[in-house]
């Protein structure tokens, strides 16, 4: 009876940590301007190019064992860099999103809800993708490319642009009234 219920308690709190590191830690106060100054450039291209299983193939058939192996090692180190970037990017788009969702526009506020939904979906798949790429590490013929976490950053980006723009033209209307 003990241990089922010792289960269901790290299950809650293994969630309730999950969805800390979700959303992102807040900080108090803090200018959007500044906030937004905090994100990251990602070459989307080059992250693509490290979890692309037909360059891995081409490396595995034209590269001796051990090269290869030291090689995809760092390429996998790479990539769960760049998702950790990606994943630290979404968070402050997720704060972003939070208070342009409170403009008195709709289109914005819509704009903003989208954005959060897709910045916190991708926080969670990059807790998801790290684990399996460190996997990746001890098996490497393991297929374990986190395709999804590329196109989904890929996605975001053109939703913050689209705030960004919204925001701005909303802004703009409001002044010349």
């Amino acid at each position: 009876m003990m241990i089922p219920l010792i289960f269901a308690v790290l299950g809650l709190l293994a969630l309730a940590l999950m969805l800390y590191f979700a959303k992102g830690r807040r900080r108090n106060g803090g200018d959007l301007d500044q906030l937004a100054l905090q994100l990251k450039p990602i070459d989307i291209n080059a992250f693509r190019n490290l979890i692309d299983e037909r360059e891995e193939e081409f490396l595995r058939r034209n590269l001796p064992s051990s090269e290869f192996r030291s090689i995809q090692r760092k390429r996998k180190l790479a990539a769960v860099d760049y998702i950790w970037c990606a994943a630290q990017n979404a968070a402050i788009l997720i704060r972003l999103g939070e208070a342009a969702k409170q403009d008195p526009d709709p289109a914005v506020s819509a704009a903003a809800d989208k954005l959060l939904d897709n910045a916190l979906r991708l926080r969670l798949y990059a807790f998801q993708v790290v684990p399996r790429l460190y996997l990746g590490l001890l098996f490497p013929g393991a297929s374990l490319a986190p395709y999804f976490v590329a196109d989904s950053y890929d996605a975001i980006n053109r939703q913050a642009v689209m705030l960004g723009c919204l925001q701005h033209s909303a802004r703009e209307m409001s002044s010349a009234s």
